[in-house]
């Protein structure tokens, strides 16, 4: 993967989970990464890993802290940012967080912040920065979705509202770009052995832990991996794990008789709650 060598990234979400593994697999692979976040402190410890894996003295990393949400903000600050160190080669939007619970359950402004992060967050960083790459007629975007950005179920109906939205944004958007020097990625992730998934796990029901577990727990610097394969190969859809594939495949092949498939999961997984509570 020699093209990521001397390359700017920029990675929002890149303080922890899959946007840290990334951060560090390019900075080991000698790319100039600048991470994004809200906490101070997450961010800190996160660039001391980031400086840990570079290869080369000449590497230049940085933080920004800024909240994805507040547009204006954000303008400002990646404004100043590009003005400073130039245009990023390779955008990756990898914030974003679940709230898993049923419907009812779940407070109304939830379903607003995500979709402020998971949709709306990287709307927002890349209408700040790819006027500039297109001026540039340069530049490479990531959009990291999820599996529930293809396949829902029970228990997502905020999250998955979120990543549907940014599926159909990236897919519009790939259209738009096609016959310019920028490109873009969207990628599906599986669950992914991260801090949102241990957050998520305190409020997520058991029904959907039980459905969820089908597709098994990828570690992020193996979901990193596959994201930069597929970059490195221009590839638009980015699916990583197998199981992953096959359900995005089935779910493509099945059509509308998907959903008799999800609801016999979903009934195996109430039927199991229940035995337990017996």
């Amino acid at each position: 993967m020699k093209q990521y060598a001397n390359k700017l990234v920029l990675i929002t979400g890149g303080s922890s989970g899959i946007g840290l593994a990334l951060a560090k697999k390019l900075s080991s692979l000698g790319a100039n990464v600048w991470i994004l976040a809200r906490s101070a402190a997450r961010l800190e410890k996160a660039m001391e890993e980031i400086r840990a894996a570079g290869i080369h003295s000449d590497q230049t990393f940085g933080s920004l802290k800024c909240d994805i949400t507040q547009r204006e903000l954000l303008e400002d600050t990646l404004r100043q940012f590009m003005a400073e160190n130039d245009v990023p080669d390779l955008l990756i939007n990898a914030a974003g967080y679940a709230y898993p619970q049923t419907f009812l359950n779940i407070p109304p402004e939830i379903f607003s912040n995500q979709m402020d992060v998971n949709y709306f967050g990287s709307v927002n960083t890349i209408r700040s920065i790819l006027p500039a790459m297109l001026e540039r007629n340069s530049g490479y975007i990531v959009n990291i979705c999820s599996t529930a950005g293809f396949l829902t179920f029970y228990g997502f109906t905020a999250y998955s509202a979120s990543k549907f939205a940014l599926r159909g944004f990236t897919d519009a958007l790939r259209s738009e770009l096609k016959m310019t020097g920028v490109s873009i990625s969207l990628c599906f992730p599986p669950d992914t052995d991260t801090p949102g998934l241990e957050t998520e796990n305190k409020v997520k029901p058991e029904v959907t832990r039980i459905v969820s577990s089908v597709g098994g727990l990828a570690k992020p610097e193996t979901v990193a991996d596959s994201i930069l394969r597929g970059i490195s190969k221009n590839q638009y859809l980015i699916l990583s794990g197998f199981e992953n594939k096959v359900f995005y495949r089935g779910v493509n092949l099945l059509g509308k008789l998907i959903y008799p498939v999800i609801d016999a999961m979903v009934a195996s997984a109430v039927k199991k709650t229940r035995k337990k509570t017996d």
